[in-house]
């Protein structure tokens, strides 16, 4: 496996292999998206009737990957960028009213993505492999974009970060939204693949591919890892 061979879609197919991204850690930011608790929490499912089991049953390879990859080489990583002066940054969806009246309409429509998370509600918190650490800046968001949907744009500008690296989910929704907004704005944008998820496995290669070598480069963590130099901030 290789990222310069990955992951690439029709667009892509025989183009020249990208060269390496230059990496500076004083100019580079590892933001975690929406790894919150309400995504991992599950009812009992012999508690629940048979079409909700069925619906359990789809979302378990889900779950499986976020407990067995996402979260732990989240967590890897975050330790790596920290140890590497890396800015660790990290979103969660979570709206500053009880009702949610303050959220964006796609968050109010029916269905899935309808979410009312209260800020400080347990359901809206980071789950407790992957909190912040000191004065680590947390962004809530209305929105799928990280960038759009906070002051994230004006603390990457003051922080002078160039690159950002991202992981968390869904890779087919809040991952993509936020990885077009910062490719809009000119950032240098990596996606992490054994960092993300979708709500299935197709869903979350066929959205890496539609991104890929257009709005970022699509590696693995210990990919990622071989082209940051070894110094400290």
């Amino acid at each position: 496996m290789n990222w310069k061979t990955d992951f690439r879609s029709l667009y892509y197919l025989g183009a020249p292999e990208p060269d390496d991204p230059v990496i500076n850690p004083r100019e580079t930011a590892l933001l975690v998206i929406d790894i919150q608790n309400t995504y991992l929490e599950r009812p009992g499912r012999a508690s629940l009737p048979a079409a909700e089991q069925e619906r359990f049953d789809l979302w378990t390879p889900f779950h499986e990957r976020m407990r067995n990859s996402v979260i732990p080489q989240t967590a890897a990583m975050l330790e790596f960028a920290r140890a590497h002066g890396i800015e660790c940054l990290f979103a969660r969806i979570a709206c500053h009213t009880i009702d949610g009246r303050d959220r964006s309409l796609s968050q109010k429509m029916p269905g899935w993505n309808n979410l009312l998370l209260p800020k400080n509600g347990l359901p809206s918190q980071l789950v407790p492999e992957l909190q912040p650490v000191g004065d680590e800046i947390v962004v809530t968001k209305t929105t799928d974009s990280a960038l759009t949907g906070t002051n994230l744009r004006l603390i990457l500008h003051n922080l002078g970060i160039k690159t950002v690296i991202c992981a968390g989910i869904f890779t087919d929704q809040c991952i993509s939204s936020t990885v077009r907004s910062l490719a809009d704005e000119s950032y240098q944008v990596i996606v992490l693949e054994d960092c993300c998820a979708a709500a299935t496995e197709d869903l979350h290669r066929k959205e890496l591919e539609i991104v890929n070598m257009i709005y970022c480069h699509v590696m693995r963590s210990a990919e990622l890892r071989t082209l940051v130099p070894l110094a400290k901030r």
